[in-house]
């Protein structure tokens, strides 16, 4: 995998990745338990981004469904844990108990700050132009451990990393996500 796909991948990892969970509709999620801690999310990064998400407990995405994730992604989803981040929590779905197979990290801040999140998971100097849906703007790459798909528009950035190479899958699920969030 290249350089700068594993840089991607370890900082959503480290500072705070996305994941998706739910139930078979995408728009309908699959009611978990779910524990808490302070968020992380910051309308202003005078530093550059803020850090990548971390999961912290167990729980349902509110936004996108396991169902869809595991027909997505092409795999089972074994559980799901979530960020302590608010309104909108980064969703880890692991695809057994260790290995998270695909995270999603939503943004909500200010534009620079959502184009630095967007940066940092798919560096155009390393990535393919990504523009989807429309009105989105931001970098897609793949490597040999998997696929970042990262957009923002205005002040909201989406990161989806995936296990798998294509980015394509990635794409679909933050499409997805923006759309049941109807950002």
């Amino acid at each position: 995998m290249n350089r700068a796909l594993r840089n991607a991948l370890s900082s959503l990892l480290v500072l705070g990745a996305l994941t998706a969970c739910g139930s078979a509709d995408p728009t309908v999620p699959t009611p978990t338990t779910a524990k808490s801690a302070p968020a992380t999310q910051s309308t202003a990064a005078p530093a550059g981004p803020p850090p990548v998400p971390q999961p912290t407990a167990d729980g349902t995405c509110p936004y996108l469904a396991s169902a869809f994730v595991a027909e997505a992604n092409g795999q089972l989803v074994r559980k799901t844990r979530l960020s302590a981040d608010q309104p909108d929590p980064a969703c880890f779905f692991y695809a057994n108990a260790e290995d998270v197979q695909l995270s999603v990290w939503v943004f909500h801040g200010d534009a620079k700050t959502a184009k630095a999140v967007v940066d940092r998971a798919a560096p155009v100097a390393d990535s393919s132009p990504a523009s989807a849906p429309d009105g989105w703007v931001g970098g897609s790459l793949a490597g040999a451990e998997g696929a970042v798909y990262a957009v923002a528009k205005e002040g909201d950035a989406v990161v989806v990393t995936s296990n798998q190479k294509q980015t394509i899958k990635a794409r679909r699920i933050a499409e997805t996500v923006i759309g049941n969030l109807g950002l």
